[in-house]
Order: C-alpha cells, then sequence, then structure tokens
C-alpha cells in the first residue's frame, strides 16, 4: 500500500486503545511504513501513572517491535527504578514517531505530523499523571517549543493539561556520562510532579 500523498484527509482515529494499537501496526501514513520491519507500539502497562515519551525506534526496536530495548532502554529503566518507577507496574512507554526512520536518521517534520495524532490519542486513552519526555525530538514536539533541551530541562511544561518534565534522552547519557546528574535531578522533579508536591 503506497502513503498517503500530503493533502489527502486522514481517516479519524478509533476511540478504543485495542483499536488504535490495530490501526497503527498496519499504518501507511508515511514514507517510514516501506522500510520498517514492524510498527514500535509501546510497552509498559496502559493504566500507567507515567508516560515516558522518546522520539523514533531504532534498531533493536524495530527487530523487537518495543521500545527502549537496548542499552539506553536497559539504562532508562535502571533510572526510572531509582523513583521507584517500572514499566512493568507504573510507566507507559512510546515514541513520537512509531517506526523506524532508516539508518536512525532524524525524524522529518511530515513524518513528525503524520504520526502524532497517534500519539495524542495514546496519551489521551492511557491519561497519565505526568510525562517524561527523554530526547530533543519528542521535548520539542510536546512543548512546542523549538529551544534546545538544555533549555527545556528544570522546569515543569504542560502537554494538553498533563504536566511534563523534558529531559535528556537516555542514549545521549551513555555518550556523555556527565549529563547523567542533570537526568537524575529531573527525575526528582518528576517525583515531585507525581507526588503532587
Amino acid at each position: 500500500v503506497a502513503a498517503r500523498s500530503p493533502g489527502h484527509p486522514l481517516p479519524a482515529l478509533p476511540a478504543s486503545y485495542h483499536e488504535l494499537r490495530q490501526a497503527a501496526l498496519s499504518c501507511t501514513r508515511c514514507r517510514l511504513s516501506e522500510t520498517r520491519t514492524q510498527v514500535v507500539f509501546s510497552d509498559g502497562v496502559v493504566e500507567a501513572k507515567l508516560v515516558v515519551v522518546g522520539e523514533a525506534p531504532g534498531a533493536n526496536e524495530d527487530a523487537t517491535g518495543l521500545p527502549f530495548v537496548g542499552a539506553a532502554g536497559q539504562f532508562l529503566d535502571l533510572l526510572l527504578g531509582t523513583v521507584g518507577l517500572s514499566r512493568q507496574d507504573t510507566v507507559y512507554i512510546c515514541n513520537v514517531l512509531k517506526c523506524r526512520p532508516p539508518g536512525n536518521r532524524n525524524p522529518l517534520p511530515d513524518e513528525i505530523e503524520a504520526c502524532s495524532p497517534y500519539l495524542k490519542k495514546q496519551l489521551e486513552l492511557v491519561a497519565p499523571r505526568a510525562l517524561l519526555a527523554v530526547g530533543s525530538f519528542s521535548a520539542q514536539a510536546l512543548t512546542r517549543d523549538s529551544r534546545p533541551i538544555g533549555r527545556l530541562r528544570g522546569d515543569i511544561h504542560s502537554y494538553e493539561g498533563i504536566p511534563l518534565v523534558v529531559t535528556y534522552h537516555p542514549a545521549a547519557l551513555l555518550r556523555n556520562p556527565g549529563w547523567t546528574r542533570a537526568f537524575w535531578d529531573d527525575l526528582q522533579l518528576l517525583r515531585s510532579v507525581m507526588d503532587g508536591a
């Protein structure tokens, strides 16, 4: 099935979580549907207190169909555990894009536009207490602010009325271990938001 050309209205997304997931798994809204191995919709619990939003799947995620399964994902799980959160019982994890850009290139604006209705609907259906955006693309997409992540982090933002904390991507921490302290500080801010402070 060919990707939809811009200008054609997109059909309305389903209202139920199961149907939304099924729609995403067969999506052809953009060119990434032609190069993906599989759609990476989400991981974790649907009744989550926290939704972590990443950027786009990488090679491991494209192969498994699950977000954050490589070294960065393991590091994310470890860091979330330091504030009592886990994808087994309190966290839902997804990405801005549901399909891997070839060669892990940056998401393109039209791909983000085509995929963002899925993210919006996911967040509406999960209805978490808080959001954590990891990485520049997810931070900028959810805050609608194009400033660099170093400028966006440290504050509590809002997405559709949900408190939003922005931080570095765990993959960036693996390359720049000095940023881990900043990430940890952001987790403390997140925890205080979730605890109603």
